[in-house]
C-alpha cells in the first residue's frame, strides 16, 4: 500500500510557512517570511498541564535585500503568538545578520549567529527556509527590465547560486552544458 492510500483520521499538527518578496524600488526588495503551528489536539505539557488546541506559534521576520549577491541592509522579526513567556527575549538574536549575504554557506552562518541556545529554533528555521525566497524575490525584481545580454558566462550574475543547487542545475549536466555552449565556454 501506498501512504497516499493510507485514510488519514485525527489532524495533530500543522506548521505553515509563507515567503513572500515585495518591490521597493529599483534595487530593493522586501521579503516577509510567517511561520505558524496550529496544535489540532489538546496535549499534556511536562508538568502534566493540559495545553489546548491551538495556535501555538506565529511569527514574522521582515528583511530588506539589494543586490546580487543579495545583501540583508535591514531586519526585524516580531512574535505574535508563542508558547513560553521567554520566548520573545530570542528576538534580538536575529539582528546578527543584519550586513550577510546570501552566498554558499548561509544556512550554516545562520546557525552559527542564531541558531541552538544563541536564539529561537523557530525563528532560525524560518529563517534558513527564507533564502530561496531572497534569491527569487531579488531575481524576479532584476529581470523585470531587459538587462544587457552578458558577452561571457562569467558575466551571468546569480549563475553561480543555481550551479550545482540541484540535479537538474549540476555543473554536468545538460542544463549547463547548454549555457555554455551559448556562451562558447569550457
Amino acid at each position: 500500500m501506498a501512504i497516499r492510500d493510507i485514510t488519514t483520521t485525527q489532524k495533530l499538527h500543522k506548521r505553515s510557512i509563507e515567503l513572500t518578496s515585495f518591490a521597493l524600488d529599483r534595487e530593493k526588495v522586501l521579503v516577509e517570511g510567517t511561520l505558524m503551528d496550529r496544535r489540532f489536539v489538546p496535549v499534556y505539557d511536562i508538568g502534566g498541564e493540559v495545553r489546548n488546541e491551538g495556535m501555538v506559534h506565529h511569527m514574522k521576520i521582515r528583511l530588506l535585500v539589494k543586490g546580487i549577491p543579495p545583501e540583508i541592509l535591514d531586519v526585524e522579526a516580531e512574535m505574535k503568538t508563542y508558547p513560553h513567556p521567554e520566548c520573545p527575549t530570542t528576538l534580538d538574536s536575529i539582528k546578527q545578520i543584519k550586513g550577510m549575504k546570501l552566498r554558499g554557506g548561509f544556512s550554516e552562518k545562520v546557525r552559527a549567529v542564531m541558531g541552538g541556545v544563541k536564539g529561537c529554533a523557530h525563528l532560525t528555521h524560518l529563517l534558513i527556509s527564507m533564502a530561496q525566497e531572497i534569491f527569487a524575490g531579488t531575481m524576479t525584481h532584476r529581470l523585470r527590465e531587459p538587462w544587457p545580454k552578458p558577452k561571457d558566462i562569467s558575466e551571468i550574475k546569480g549563475l553561480e547560486y543555481l550551479v550545482n543547487s540541484c540535479k537538474v542545475w549540476r555543473k554536468d549536466g545538460p542544463l549547463y552544458a547548454s549555457i555554455k555552449e551559448a556562451f562558447g565556454s569550457d
